[in-house]
């Protein structure tokens, strides 16, 4: 049996089995997929570029040294995500006692342009409240609506990735909705009212 992850939307099919017996071709095609999401996922939590890359740098190398072993994986998406997650709050706890001066933009979300219709019809100032709804969100409640709605990741894999239940999850993004909503009706709301010439 070929263990390998199933493509969704335009994720590519990377078979596991090719990575365990030491193709280098399919375990590139795995990180180019994977790094740049995992990148964001572990600046979330670190807040420091390099740092996150490193993190996220370093799990991919045990992943290669330990390549035997990757047919033994059930999903790799939620492995990688536990796997960074793991290693960038232990990077937090050994730099504890470190002062990071790095300037620090917490979050760059955006909406995929897939998830919202007629993109070109939200004015700059309904984005920016947007935006800015999402930036206020409680930080665990941030980083589950981003691993759903940016990273298209399942509540049961988000649960998973973050050791939470899978209503926990619902209800985080209940709250995200909801505030994210009431911002875009106070938009709307905001509008000063034409008057009508009788």
């Amino acid at each position: 049996m070929v263990s390998r992850l199933q493509p969704t939307n335009e994720e590519p099919l990377i078979e596991l089995q090719r990575i365990a017996n030491g193709d280098e071709q399919e375990f590139r095609r795995l990180f180019h997929y994977f790094s740049p999401r995992l990148n964001q996922f572990a600046f979330s939590i670190i807040r420091v570029k390099e740092a996150a890359t490193e993190v996220v740098d370093d799990v991919f190398i045990r992943l290669w040294k330990q390549k035997e072993k990757a047919t033994t994986i059930a999903n790799i998406r939620v492995y990688l995500y536990v796997a960074v997650k793991n290693s960038a709050l232990n990077y937090l706890s050994s730099k504890a006692n470190r002062q990071i001066t790095e300037p620090f933009n917490h979050l760059d979300i955006a909406l995929s342009r897939d998830q919202l219709p007629d993109q070109k019809m939200i004015s700059a100032e309904l984005q920016k409240r947007i935006t800015s709804a999402i930036e206020a969100l409680p930080p665990r409640c941030k980083m589950i609506f981003k691993l759903v709605r940016e990273d298209g990741l399942r509540y049961k894999d988000v649960a998973e990735i973050l050791n939470l239940t899978v209503n926990t999850v619902d209800a985080q993004m209940v709250i995200a909705v909801k505030r994210i909503a009431e911002k875009v009706q106070s938009h709307f709301t905001s509008f000063p009212k034409k008057s009508v010439k009788k």
